[in-house]
């Protein structure tokens, strides 16, 4: 059967590794997996996690190995590989400024001149993809009073690793080897496609990043770790790096969707059914957002949505989110529309019920791996007063919940209906069968799965003002038919 998987932070959602235990073990138990965002020290940084000092230790106000080898002790457990970069404070970079040349961790730092020996020019330095507004360098002086030019793809203070260096390579090596003695299944190669600079290109996704992965892939599997790539690209990109690693994100989806049910429109989607790689995480909404650029088109290379189509999902959302997804939002440097919303996924779609339940079923019912965000899986909307305060856009999907916050949100149908969700894909046995799909009018498409007697079919309809859904289950002769939010929400399997 399929593993269904929460994304989640630990200190987001309960507080410490132990009380996020206690929630899956209890209430989220439906989730055979857990995605824990970065645990490591400190879990609060300026990245929220991303900028870890300690990449190898658990942060000791969320807990420690042993309650991550707990929290894996009857579950899948996945983590994160930060592999282009770590934070400014860490003792690597510390030491490679007080010691230069005598550290240890020489050459494990992207400089300025390690990607241009003999200089770059205007057009070489402009040319690479950066997601953040600026050019990607901080400076940085040793303790002898020499300067360096830190490549810093995102922050100033996340400082880029020279991948291809030995010594960066060993440091990736080595936190590999806690990862897997720490009860971790599989590692999600964060930012992976920003890692290998190369001039001449833009640098994001090109033939030597996938070399990087190709190794990077080959140190994880000789931890018997399996490996998940995060890449945020053009989705030829995604098929291209799909057969290198264990799994990839199905960014696409929630693009597609938001097209579908903003247009009543389904041929879109279906062109994407026709060649999504199966071994897809399949996605609406993550810690950093609903990506939109991975429908579109990028350079010459023609998107599954148009550019235009892309400006009417983002001015979509503008209306929904009353403004503020606009104001959350990041335009990269060089680009006209942000590469993602800054909402949450329930948020964009208004906080109707129905139209969300039928993008989280059309995500439960696709081959692949269902991976649930916890503020969408509580019915989170955007948390404007956390943005008010940290200016960090992508923090209006990052709520932190009370205990009587998870309680209330466990009491809606909107998260009792996606748990029910999760029942089905993970216990109903026509899910260990084949799939096959069909486009059944311009509005409405079909999933479905067999398996010897068992079936489960999902027929939605994105027509504009009144979509629906409808799930028939079959299994040893008996059929069951759910069309309405609370009759998902009540589902449990039959004893066998």
């Amino acid at each position: 059967m399929t593993t269904i998987e929460l994304l989640v932070y630990a200190d987001r959602l309960g507080g410490t590794i132990h009380d996020l235990q206690t929630l899956l073990d209890g209430p989220l138990r439906a989730y055979g997996s857990v995605h824990v965002l970065p645990f490591y020290v400190p879990f609060d940084g300026a990245d929220a996690g991303f900028d870890p000092i300690d990449h190898a230790a658990v942060d000791s106000r969320l807990g420690n190995w042993a309650d991550m080898r707990s929290l894996a002790g009857t579950r899948g457990l996945t983590a994160d590989l930060i592999v282009n970069h770590v934070s400014s404070s860490s003792v690597e970079f510390i030491d490679w400024l007080a010691r230069g040349t005598d550290s240890d961790y020489e050459g494990m730092f992207l400089t300025f001149d390690t990607v241009f020996p003999n200089g770059g020019t205007e057009k070489d330095i402009t040319a690479f993809y950066r997601p953040r507004p600026g050019l990607p360098f901080t400076a940085y002086q040793g303790a002898d009073g020499s300067r360096h030019l830190v490549w810093t793809t995102f922050m100033p203070t996340q400082v880029d690793l020279d991948v291809n260096h030995p010594a960066a390579l060993a440091y990736l090596r080595r936190v590999l080897q806690t990862l897997a003695g720490g009860g971790v299944s599989t590692v999600r190669l964060d930012a992976v496609g920003y890692a290998v600079k190369t001039p001449g290109t833009d640098s994001f996704m090109t033939a030597q990043t996938l070399e990087f992965a190709r190794t990077v892939v080959a140190l994880a599997h000789e931890e018997h770790l399996e490996v998940l790539v995060e890449v945020h690209a053009h989705y030829s990109q995604q098929l291209a790096i799909a057969p290198l690693v264990d799994r990839v994100y199905d960014f696409a989806l929630a693009p597609l969707l938001l097209h579908s049910l903003g247009t009543g429109t389904v041929d879109r989607l279906a062109d994407w059914f026709r060649i999504r790689p199966a071994n897809a995480i399949t996605v609406l909404d993550t810690h950093d957002g609903i990506g939109i650029i991975d429908a579109g088109p990028i350079g010459d290379k023609p998107g599954l949505l148009t550019q235009s189509e892309m400006v009417d999902i983002f001015a979509r959302a503008e209306r929904a989110t009353h403004g503020h997804s606009t104001v959350a939002s990041v335009v990269p440097e060089w680009f006209t529309l942000p590469h993602q919303i800054n909402a949450t996924f329930y948020s964009v779609l208004g906080g109707e019920e129905v139209p969300y339940f039928l993008a989280r079923a059309v995500q439960h019912f696709l081959p692949g791996r269902p991976q649930v965000y916890y503020v969408g899986l509580l019915g989170g909307l955007d948390d404007t007063e956390l943005f008010g305060r940290t200016g960090n856009g992508r923090d209006v999907n990052r709520h932190v919940y009370t205990a009587e916050e998870i309680e209330q949100a466990l009491t809606t149908d909107v998260t009792r209906a996606q748990l029910g969700l999760a029942r089905i894909r993970s216990t109903h046995p026509a899910f260990a069968g084949d799939f096959s799909w069909a486009g059944l009018a311009a509005d409405r498409i079909e999933l479905l799965w067999t398996a010897a007697e068992a079936s489960a079919r999902l027929t939605v309809a994105t027509t504009l003002g009144s979509p629906t859904i409808r799930i028939e289950l079959t299994d040893s002769g008996r059929t069951q038919v759910l069309d309405t939010v609370v009759s998902v929400a009540d589902w449990e399997p039959a004893p066998r």
